[in-house]
């Protein structure tokens, strides 16, 4: 980036770094200048330097490497802020003796009625003793105050404090979509199985109590700083289960209003009831326009659930889930929707097999409805794709549209080798293919409640295509 002819000096200027420019022609530079928000220029430490004012803040980088800020594609962070006070993290805690003990603590200092929360950034691989807690170690650090532990969407543990808040007891009716593990007796032990789909899971979270509204804009201030601490500086917010807007956006509303938000954030909107997606779309779309907002805080479109017939949660531990046959008759009008009124859209997709049905439905409104027309495109895409096939990559490509990735398999590959095999797992998903294939490829972690927040991790796992545990998912020929 040459520097600018007029001669405003810059307002703020970083030197003596190793600079990423991101620019093919000049990669990396000594130094670079900031005006009105914006790098204006790069270069070598004396050409940068000369456009100092009597106001302009200069920092030594002492030869630090420097980046752009990161963006995470795919990131739940309107509803992770409202409950990461709440949470206990074992992000990067390698012994599960370790995590047992900041479970005891976290329980000591979590005030009534607030439960211990361990939400997601963990596996039991990634421990030196290889295993999961037991529901007796649970207990044993917390015998009072409730926990509640999800590990990804396959199962959760509840310690006895929190089956009595909940009230879970030998007359607790069953779910329909998801197991409560039950003693000879017939009462709850504490664990909770996803079959066949995470929902038991969600329906019990949601059941603990909420932080009051100042606490949750607390909460989510300390989200979004770590995130900055990170490197995150935008992302782009999937919806998520239990996300019903405008309701639960009054938090990240309040931060813009006040003007104390950190991240820039682009959101979908995920349709939650069953059976009523297509009446909330037909709702947003005459009343709300993707772009609606600023560059702090703005909407996007729509997703990444557009009907809960079409949900196939990645739960490896279980058969992959046959979707629902109405599933067509219930995408297609909410898509042809969309494409009508220019709404970009993403799609939760883990398998190829759901992949392929919704990219017929995709190809049906395309032919009446192109996704793509002159002077307006329209971005569309698929979430995860962990098991997609070259074919269904080249439809993708066909008819324009993307897929983003993130780190999920980092913490269940063990599981999904168990499942599907060896040749399965080394295109897990197929990351080279798809860049390859000229498709654009967003990058991301789909956290909080499955993979860690940390980019890092995410892109360590896309570089070296290992687990937590250690497992080489796949070679060389699909690494970035």
């Amino acid at each position: 980036m040459p520097k600018p002819e007029h001669s405003d000096p810059a307002s703020l200027i970083l030197h003596n770094g190793a600079i990423c420019t991101l620019d093919a022609r000049r990669p990396e530079a000594r130094a670079l200048a900031v005006r009105d928000g914006r790098v204006v220029a790069t270069g070598d430490d004396a050409e940068i330097l000369a456009m100092r004012g009597p106001a302009t803040r200069v920092i030594d980088a002492h030869s630090r490497r420097v980046i752009p800020g990161l963006n995470d594609s795919h990131l739940h962070v309107i509803r992770g802020g409202l409950n990461y006070n709440m949470e206990l993290r074992w992000d990067g805690v390698w012994s599960l003796a370790d995590a047992l003990e900041m479970l005891r603590l976290q329980a000591l200092r979590t005030p009534a009625p607030q439960w211990v929360r361990v939400v997601g950034g963990w596996s039991e691989f990634q421990f030196a003793e290889r295993r999961m807690p037991t529901l007796e170690e649970i207990n044993a650090a917390s015998p009072d105050v409730p926990v509640f532990i999800l590990n990804l969407y396959a199962s959760a543990m509840l310690n006895r404090a929190a089956l009595r808040s909940l009230g879970y007891d030998r007359d607790t009716p069953a779910f329909d979509r998801g197991e409560v593990v039950r003693d000879a007796k017939g009462n709850p032990t504490g664990m909770l199985l996803a079959r066949p789909s995470a929902m038991i899971l969600y329906q019990t979270l949601a059941m603990g109590p909420r932080l009051s509204l100042d606490d949750q804009i607390n909460s989510t201030r300390h989200f979004l700083r770590e995130l900055n601490r990170l490197g995150l500086t935008s992302i782009i917010d999937a919806g998520g289960g239990a996300q019903n807007y405008p309701d639960d956006y009054k938090v990240i509303q309040t931060l813009r209003e006040r003007d104390q938000m950190t991240l820039r954030i682009g959101y979908d909107l995920f349709a939650q009831k069953a059976g009523q997606e297509l009446d909330d779309f037909r709702s947003w779309t005459r009343t709300l326009r993707p772009g609606q907002g600023d560059q702090m805080l703005r909407l996007v479109g729509a997703g990444e659930n557009l009907t809960w017939a079409a949900a196939d949660f990645e739960i490896f531990t279980q058969p992959r889930p046959d979707l629902a046959p109405t599933l067509e008759a219930q995408l297609e009008p909410i898509v042809r929707l969309l494409a009508e009124a220019r709404w970009p859209f993403r799609i939760h997709a883990t398998y190829d097999e759901s992949i392929g049905r919704f990219l017929d439905v995709f190809e049906r409104v395309d032919r009446d409805t192109p996704l793509q027309q002159p002077g307006s495109p329209l971005h569309w895409f698929i979430d995860h794709a962990e098991t997609i096939s070259d074919r269904n990559i080249d439809r993708i490509a066909r008819m324009g549209g993307g897929i983003a990735v993130q780190h999920r398999m980092m913490f269940q590959g063990e599981y999904f080798l168990e499942r599907y095999g060896a040749e399965s797992i080394k295109r897990t998903p197929p990351l080279r293919r798809i860049l390859d294939t000229g498709l654009p490829m967003g990058g991301g972690t789909d956290a909080t409640r499955v993979a860690s927040y940390n980019p890092w991790v995410s892109l360590q796992w896309m570089v070296t295509g290992r687990t937590l545990g250690g497992l080489q998912m796949y070679g060389e020929d699909n690494l970035l």
